[in-house]
Protein backbone atom coordinates (compact mmCIF):
# COMPACT_ATOMS: atom_id res chain seq x y z
CA UNK A 1 0.00 0.00 0.00
CA UNK A 2 1.29 3.53 -0.86
CA UNK A 3 1.60 5.99 1.79
CA UNK A 4 -0.74 9.11 1.23
CA UNK A 5 0.47 10.59 4.85
CA UNK A 6 4.38 10.75 3.98
CA UNK A 7 6.30 13.24 5.43
CA UNK A 8 9.44 14.60 4.43
CA UNK A 9 11.80 14.97 7.48
CA UNK A 10 15.05 16.43 7.21
CA UNK A 11 17.94 15.34 9.49
CA UNK A 12 19.28 18.65 10.51
CA UNK A 13 18.36 21.57 8.16
CA UNK A 14 19.56 25.17 9.44
CA UNK A 15 17.08 27.42 11.26
CA UNK A 16 17.09 30.76 9.69
CA UNK A 17 14.14 33.18 9.63
CA UNK A 18 14.12 36.28 8.00
CA UNK A 19 16.11 38.65 10.74
CA UNK A 20 19.64 36.78 9.37
CA UNK A 21 18.42 37.54 5.45
CA UNK A 22 18.30 40.42 6.81
CA UNK A 23 21.26 40.72 8.49
CA UNK A 24 23.23 39.15 5.47
CA UNK A 25 21.72 41.54 3.26
CA UNK A 26 23.42 44.64 5.45
CA UNK A 27 26.86 43.39 5.93
CA UNK A 28 26.68 42.48 1.43
CA UNK A 29 25.03 46.77 1.25
CA UNK A 30 27.97 47.88 3.32
CA UNK A 31 30.92 47.21 1.31
CA UNK A 32 32.33 45.04 3.82
CA UNK A 33 31.69 41.29 3.60
CA UNK A 34 35.18 39.70 4.70
CA UNK A 35 36.37 39.61 8.44
CA UNK A 36 35.41 43.06 9.72
CA UNK A 37 33.34 44.78 11.97
CA UNK A 38 30.63 41.73 12.31
CA UNK A 39 32.96 39.54 13.10
CA UNK A 40 34.51 41.41 15.76
CA UNK A 41 31.34 41.88 17.37
CA UNK A 42 30.69 38.55 17.31
CA UNK A 43 33.70 37.72 19.09
CA UNK A 44 32.83 39.84 21.70
CA UNK A 45 29.17 38.16 22.06
CA UNK A 46 30.61 35.23 22.47
CA UNK A 47 33.21 35.36 24.95
CA UNK A 48 30.26 36.96 26.47
CA UNK A 49 27.90 34.44 26.13
CA UNK A 50 30.45 31.32 27.92
CA UNK A 51 31.86 34.23 30.31
CA UNK A 52 35.14 34.40 28.76
CA UNK A 53 37.52 37.25 28.24
CA UNK A 54 38.19 36.55 24.69
CA UNK A 55 36.73 34.34 21.77
CA UNK A 56 37.99 34.15 18.29
CA UNK A 57 35.92 33.19 15.17
CA UNK A 58 37.32 31.40 12.51
CA UNK A 59 36.12 29.39 9.43
CA UNK A 60 35.46 26.08 11.31
CA UNK A 61 35.61 23.92 14.58
CA UNK A 62 38.92 22.19 12.83
CA UNK A 63 40.55 25.60 11.92
CA UNK A 64 40.73 26.00 15.77
CA UNK A 65 41.63 23.27 16.90
CA UNK A 66 44.69 23.00 14.61
CA UNK A 67 45.43 26.70 15.34
CA UNK A 68 45.52 25.90 18.89
CA UNK A 69 47.77 23.04 19.02
CA UNK A 70 50.26 24.60 16.43
CA UNK A 71 50.16 27.59 18.72
CA UNK A 72 50.71 25.40 22.05
CA UNK A 73 53.66 24.20 19.61
CA UNK A 74 52.60 20.94 19.26
CA UNK A 75 54.48 19.02 16.03
CA UNK A 76 56.66 15.77 15.64
CA UNK A 77 57.87 13.90 18.58
CA UNK A 78 54.56 14.95 20.50
CA UNK A 79 51.26 12.78 21.18
CA UNK A 80 48.15 13.60 22.05
CA UNK A 81 45.07 11.71 23.33
CA UNK A 82 41.22 11.47 21.93
CA UNK A 83 38.20 9.30 21.86
CA UNK A 84 38.50 6.47 19.17
CA UNK A 85 34.21 7.53 19.38
CA UNK A 86 34.49 10.88 17.64
CA UNK A 87 34.40 12.51 14.27
CA UNK A 88 37.80 12.25 11.91
CA UNK A 89 38.15 16.09 12.36
CA UNK A 90 38.77 15.63 16.27
CA UNK A 91 41.95 13.57 15.05
CA UNK A 92 42.83 14.52 11.69
CA UNK A 93 44.59 17.78 13.37
CA UNK A 94 46.65 15.90 15.61
CA UNK A 95 48.02 14.23 12.32
CA UNK A 96 48.12 17.71 10.43
CA UNK A 97 50.66 18.93 13.14
CA UNK A 98 52.95 16.06 13.00
CA UNK A 99 51.84 14.93 16.69
CA UNK A 100 51.42 10.97 17.24
CA UNK A 101 47.54 10.47 17.54
CA UNK A 102 46.64 8.30 20.89
CA UNK A 103 43.69 7.16 20.69
CA UNK A 104 41.10 5.45 23.85
CA UNK A 105 38.15 3.12 23.83
CA UNK A 106 35.07 4.46 25.47
CA UNK A 107 33.47 3.48 28.54
CA UNK A 108 31.82 0.64 28.70
CA UNK A 109 27.87 1.44 27.73
CA UNK A 110 29.38 5.15 27.13
CA UNK A 111 29.68 7.54 23.97
CA UNK A 112 32.26 9.54 26.63
CA UNK A 113 36.66 8.44 26.56
CA UNK A 114 36.84 5.65 29.54
CA UNK A 115 39.05 8.00 31.82
CA UNK A 116 40.19 5.00 33.95
CA UNK A 117 42.55 3.91 30.73
CA UNK A 118 43.22 8.00 30.43
CA UNK A 119 45.88 7.81 33.01
CA UNK A 120 47.97 4.87 31.53
CA UNK A 121 47.81 6.50 27.17
CA UNK A 122 49.09 9.58 29.48
CA UNK A 123 53.17 9.54 28.42
CA UNK A 124 56.39 11.92 28.55
CA UNK A 125 55.63 13.17 25.38
CA UNK A 126 51.88 13.46 25.62
CA UNK A 127 51.21 17.50 25.30
CA UNK A 128 47.29 17.78 25.15
CA UNK A 129 44.49 15.41 25.70
CA UNK A 130 41.25 16.34 22.88
CA UNK A 131 37.83 15.22 25.38
CA UNK A 132 35.08 15.46 22.94
CA UNK A 133 31.56 16.87 24.27
CA UNK A 134 29.62 14.74 21.78
CA UNK A 135 25.80 15.22 20.99
CA UNK A 136 25.91 18.47 23.15
CA UNK A 137 27.10 16.91 26.08
CA UNK A 138 30.07 17.90 28.71
CA UNK A 139 32.33 15.26 29.68
CA UNK A 140 33.38 14.80 33.33
CA UNK A 141 36.03 17.55 33.67
CA UNK A 142 36.58 16.93 37.21
CA UNK A 143 37.85 13.52 36.55
CA UNK A 144 39.62 14.65 33.18
CA UNK A 145 41.69 17.20 35.41
CA UNK A 146 42.24 14.39 38.16
CA UNK A 147 43.88 12.18 35.66
CA UNK A 148 45.90 15.28 34.10
CA UNK A 149 47.47 16.42 37.86
CA UNK A 150 48.04 12.93 38.90
CA UNK A 151 50.69 12.58 36.18
CA UNK A 152 51.96 16.32 36.03
CA UNK A 153 55.27 14.91 36.71
CA UNK A 154 55.69 13.25 33.39
CA UNK A 155 54.73 16.38 31.23
CA UNK A 156 57.75 17.82 29.76
CA UNK A 157 56.93 21.55 28.28
CA UNK A 158 58.38 21.95 24.67
CA UNK A 159 58.39 26.11 24.94
CA UNK A 160 57.62 28.66 27.01
CA UNK A 161 53.67 28.67 26.40
CA UNK A 162 53.53 24.93 27.35
CA UNK A 163 55.38 25.54 30.94
CA UNK A 164 52.12 28.61 31.46
CA UNK A 165 50.14 25.13 32.18
CA UNK A 166 52.91 22.94 33.50
CA UNK A 167 50.87 20.12 32.66
CA UNK A 168 49.43 17.98 29.91
CA UNK A 169 46.94 20.52 28.16
CA UNK A 170 42.74 20.22 28.06
CA UNK A 171 41.57 21.37 24.57
CA UNK A 172 38.13 19.81 24.53
CA UNK A 173 36.35 19.43 20.69
CA UNK A 174 33.26 20.81 21.79
CA UNK A 175 31.99 21.04 17.96
CA UNK A 176 28.09 19.59 19.36
CA UNK A 177 28.25 21.82 22.61
CA UNK A 178 27.82 25.27 22.41
CA UNK A 179 25.67 26.56 24.99
CA UNK A 180 25.70 23.72 27.38
CA UNK A 181 26.69 23.27 30.96
CA UNK A 182 28.11 20.94 33.72
CA UNK A 183 28.04 21.60 37.70
CA UNK A 184 27.05 25.30 37.18
CA UNK A 185 30.49 26.06 34.41
CA UNK A 186 29.60 26.77 30.66
CA UNK A 187 31.17 24.80 27.96
CA UNK A 188 34.11 27.04 27.65
CA UNK A 189 35.06 27.44 31.16
CA UNK A 190 35.84 23.88 31.84
CA UNK A 191 38.66 23.02 29.75
CA UNK A 192 41.94 25.14 29.07
CA UNK A 193 40.77 25.71 25.13
CA UNK A 194 37.29 25.01 24.00
CA UNK A 195 36.43 24.34 20.36
CA UNK A 196 33.31 25.30 18.93
CA UNK A 197 31.77 24.10 15.47
CA UNK A 198 28.97 26.94 13.97
CA UNK A 199 28.58 24.14 10.73
CA UNK A 200 25.46 24.07 8.76
CA UNK A 201 23.78 21.76 11.04
CA UNK A 202 24.75 22.81 14.40
CA UNK A 203 22.39 24.44 16.76
CA UNK A 204 24.17 27.63 16.39
CA UNK A 205 25.52 28.40 12.96
CA UNK A 206 26.90 30.70 10.64
CA UNK A 207 26.81 28.65 7.50
CA UNK A 208 30.31 27.39 8.06
CA UNK A 209 32.32 28.40 10.72
CA UNK A 210 33.75 28.29 14.10
CA UNK A 211 35.51 29.58 17.25
CA UNK A 212 38.08 28.90 19.99
CA UNK A 213 38.27 30.25 23.94
CA UNK A 214 40.27 29.67 26.32
CA UNK A 215 39.98 29.70 30.08
CA UNK A 216 43.79 29.69 32.28
CA UNK A 217 44.23 32.91 34.16
CA UNK A 218 48.09 33.29 33.43
CA UNK A 219 47.31 33.59 29.98
CA UNK A 220 48.00 36.98 28.19
CA UNK A 221 44.58 36.98 27.05
CA UNK A 222 45.61 39.93 23.68
CA UNK A 223 49.03 38.12 23.36
CA UNK A 224 47.34 35.01 22.82
CA UNK A 225 44.36 36.66 20.38
CA UNK A 226 46.57 38.20 18.04
CA UNK A 227 48.30 34.94 17.69
CA UNK A 228 45.07 33.69 16.64
CA UNK A 229 44.54 36.28 14.40
CA UNK A 230 48.31 35.92 12.94
CA UNK A 231 47.73 32.15 12.37
CA UNK A 232 44.39 32.80 10.67
CA UNK A 233 45.55 35.63 8.21
CA UNK A 234 48.86 34.24 6.63
CA UNK A 235 50.90 35.75 9.57
CA UNK A 236 50.12 39.43 8.33
CA UNK A 237 50.64 41.89 11.33
CA UNK A 238 47.50 43.42 10.48
CA UNK A 239 44.13 42.47 9.28
CA UNK A 240 42.31 44.17 6.27
CA UNK A 241 40.33 46.13 8.66
CA UNK A 242 43.25 47.80 10.31
CA UNK A 243 44.73 48.31 7.01
CA UNK A 244 41.76 50.72 5.75
CA UNK A 245 43.04 53.28 8.54
CA UNK A 246 44.00 56.22 7.22
CA UNK A 247 47.42 55.92 5.75
CA UNK A 248 47.78 52.12 7.64
CA UNK A 249 48.61 50.14 4.18
CA UNK A 250 52.07 48.56 5.29
CA UNK A 251 52.50 45.39 6.98
CA UNK A 252 54.74 42.85 7.76
CA UNK A 253 54.20 38.63 7.57
CA UNK A 254 55.68 37.38 10.89
CA UNK A 255 55.11 33.77 10.23
CA UNK A 256 54.19 31.98 6.69
CA UNK A 257 50.82 31.20 8.30
CA UNK A 258 47.49 29.66 7.26
CA UNK A 259 43.76 31.53 5.70
CA UNK A 260 41.40 30.39 7.80
CA UNK A 261 39.45 33.55 9.20
CA UNK A 262 35.18 33.59 9.00
CA UNK A 263 33.89 36.56 7.18
CA UNK A 264 31.38 39.21 8.30
CA UNK A 265 28.84 37.53 5.67
CA UNK A 266 28.80 34.54 7.99
CA UNK A 267 29.03 36.58 11.45
CA UNK A 268 25.97 38.36 10.51
CA UNK A 269 24.38 34.96 10.53
CA UNK A 270 25.59 34.33 13.58
CA UNK A 271 24.78 37.56 15.49
CA UNK A 272 20.97 36.87 14.92
CA UNK A 273 21.22 33.35 15.49
CA UNK A 274 22.69 34.30 19.13
CA UNK A 275 19.79 36.68 19.56
CA UNK A 276 17.82 33.50 19.48
CA UNK A 277 19.68 31.02 20.31
CA UNK A 278 18.23 30.74 24.47
CA UNK A 279 14.57 29.68 22.78
CA UNK A 280 16.30 27.75 20.02
CA UNK A 281 18.16 26.12 23.39
CA UNK A 282 14.67 25.47 25.03
CA UNK A 283 12.79 23.76 21.76
CA UNK A 284 15.25 21.57 21.63
CA UNK A 285 14.73 20.12 24.99
CA UNK A 286 10.97 20.06 24.44
CA UNK A 287 11.52 17.20 21.48
CA UNK A 288 14.28 15.62 23.78
CA UNK A 289 11.78 15.36 26.64
CA UNK A 290 9.21 14.16 23.65
CA UNK A 291 11.27 11.42 22.65
CA UNK A 292 12.56 9.77 25.98
CA UNK A 293 8.80 9.69 27.16
CA UNK A 294 8.13 7.49 24.26
CA UNK A 295 10.99 5.76 23.44
CA UNK A 296 12.57 5.15 26.75
CA UNK A 297 8.98 2.67 27.54
CA UNK A 298 10.27 0.74 24.43
CA UNK A 299 13.65 -0.73 26.05
CA UNK A 300 15.91 1.66 24.01
CA UNK A 301 18.93 4.03 25.32
CA UNK A 302 19.08 6.62 24.95
CA UNK A 303 22.18 9.82 25.35
CA UNK A 304 20.63 11.54 29.04
CA UNK A 305 20.75 15.05 27.76
CA UNK A 306 19.58 16.55 31.10
CA UNK A 307 19.77 16.12 34.72
CA UNK A 308 20.74 18.03 38.45
CA UNK A 309 23.49 19.58 37.65
CA UNK A 310 23.61 19.45 33.71
CA UNK A 311 22.14 20.70 30.56
CA UNK A 312 23.01 19.33 27.29
CA UNK A 313 23.28 21.85 24.32
CA UNK A 314 20.55 18.77 22.42
CA UNK A 315 22.80 18.58 19.61
CA UNK A 316 21.93 14.71 18.70
CA UNK A 317 19.36 12.28 19.73
CA UNK A 318 21.34 9.17 19.97
CA UNK A 319 19.67 5.79 20.68
CA UNK A 320 20.96 2.56 20.70
CA UNK A 321 18.63 -0.97 19.87
CA UNK A 322 18.96 -3.44 22.13
CA UNK A 323 19.61 -6.95 20.40
CA UNK A 324 20.29 -5.77 17.13
CA UNK A 325 22.96 -6.44 14.79
CA UNK A 326 24.64 -4.34 12.33
CA UNK A 327 23.26 -5.16 9.53
CA UNK A 328 20.05 -4.72 10.96
CA UNK A 329 20.30 -1.18 12.57
CA UNK A 330 21.25 -0.27 8.43
CA UNK A 331 17.97 -1.87 7.67
CA UNK A 332 16.09 0.38 9.85
CA UNK A 333 17.79 3.60 8.56
CA UNK A 334 16.92 2.43 5.01
CA UNK A 335 13.10 1.94 5.96
CA UNK A 336 13.24 5.03 8.01
CA UNK A 337 14.03 6.83 4.66
CA UNK A 338 11.60 5.40 3.00
CA UNK A 339 8.61 6.60 5.28
CA UNK A 340 10.77 10.20 4.39
CA UNK A 341 12.55 10.25 7.62
CA UNK A 342 16.52 11.14 7.45
CA UNK A 343 18.08 9.01 10.57
CA UNK A 344 21.97 8.64 10.78
CA UNK A 345 24.64 7.24 12.64
CA UNK A 346 26.79 8.86 15.30
CA UNK A 347 29.82 7.78 14.84
CA UNK A 348 31.85 5.38 12.78
CA UNK A 349 34.22 4.85 15.38
CA UNK A 350 38.09 5.97 13.85
CA UNK A 351 39.31 2.63 14.07
CA UNK A 352 36.66 1.27 11.27
CA UNK A 353 37.93 3.91 8.50
CA UNK A 354 40.99 3.11 6.22
CA UNK A 355 42.51 5.97 7.16
CA UNK A 356 43.01 5.42 10.56
CA UNK A 357 43.78 1.48 9.68
CA UNK A 358 46.27 2.69 7.73
CA UNK A 359 47.91 4.37 10.41
CA UNK A 360 48.01 0.82 12.71
CA UNK A 361 44.48 1.54 14.74
CA UNK A 362 42.48 -1.67 15.23
CA UNK A 363 38.80 -1.82 15.85
CA UNK A 364 39.63 -4.78 18.12
CA UNK A 365 41.66 -2.73 20.51
CA UNK A 366 38.86 -0.81 20.95
CA UNK A 367 35.51 -2.74 21.87
CA UNK A 368 33.30 -0.54 23.53
CA UNK A 369 33.80 1.99 21.24
CA UNK A 370 32.77 -0.80 18.57
CA UNK A 371 29.82 -2.00 20.71
CA UNK A 372 28.65 1.36 21.30
CA UNK A 373 28.81 1.83 17.13
CA UNK A 374 26.92 -1.47 15.64
CA UNK A 375 23.16 -0.51 16.95
CA UNK A 376 23.68 3.37 17.32
CA UNK A 377 21.27 5.53 15.31
CA UNK A 378 20.46 9.07 15.52
CA UNK A 379 17.01 10.16 15.11
CA UNK A 380 16.33 14.02 13.72
CA UNK A 381 16.63 16.41 15.91
CA UNK A 382 16.73 20.31 15.00
CA UNK A 383 14.29 23.27 15.87
CA UNK A 384 12.17 23.35 12.57
CA UNK A 385 10.46 19.59 13.75
CA UNK A 386 6.95 20.05 14.92
CA UNK A 387 5.62 18.00 17.73
CA UNK A 388 3.55 15.91 14.65
CA UNK A 389 6.48 15.09 12.95
CA UNK A 390 8.06 13.84 16.13
CA UNK A 391 4.68 11.57 16.77
CA UNK A 392 5.53 10.59 12.99
CA UNK A 393 9.26 9.86 13.60
CA UNK A 394 8.04 7.97 16.79
CA UNK A 395 5.42 5.86 15.42
CA UNK A 396 7.56 4.65 12.39
CA UNK A 397 10.39 3.81 14.07
CA UNK A 398 8.24 2.04 16.74
CA UNK A 399 6.93 -0.23 13.59
CA UNK A 400 10.32 -0.22 11.72
CA UNK A 401 12.07 -1.73 14.72
CA UNK A 402 9.32 -4.64 14.95
CA UNK A 403 9.77 -5.50 11.02
CA UNK A 404 13.10 -5.59 10.83
CA UNK A 405 13.27 -7.76 13.94
CA UNK A 406 10.44 -10.20 12.95
CA UNK A 407 12.42 -11.02 9.84
CA UNK A 408 15.22 -12.63 12.06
Amino acid sequence: MVETNLRNISFSPPDIKSGEIEEVIKAMKSGWITTGPKTKELEKRIAHFVDVNKAVCLNSATASMELTLRILGVGPGDEVITSAYTYTATASVIEHVGAKIVLVDTAPDSFEMDYSKLSDAITEKTKVIVPVDIAGKMCDYDTIYEVVNKRKNLFKPNNEFQKVFNRVIVMTDAAHAFGSERKGIMCGQAADFTCFSFHAVKNFTTAEGGAVVWNNNNIDDEWLYNQFMLYSLHGQSKDALAKTQKGAWEYDIIYPAYKCNMTDIMASIGLVQLDRYESLLERRKEIIMMYDTTLKPLGLQSLVHYGYDFASSGHLYMIRIPEINESQRNRIIIKMAESGIACNVHYKPLPLLTAYKLLGFNIKDFPNAHSQYINEITLPLHTLLSDEDVRYIVENLKRVINEVKSVN
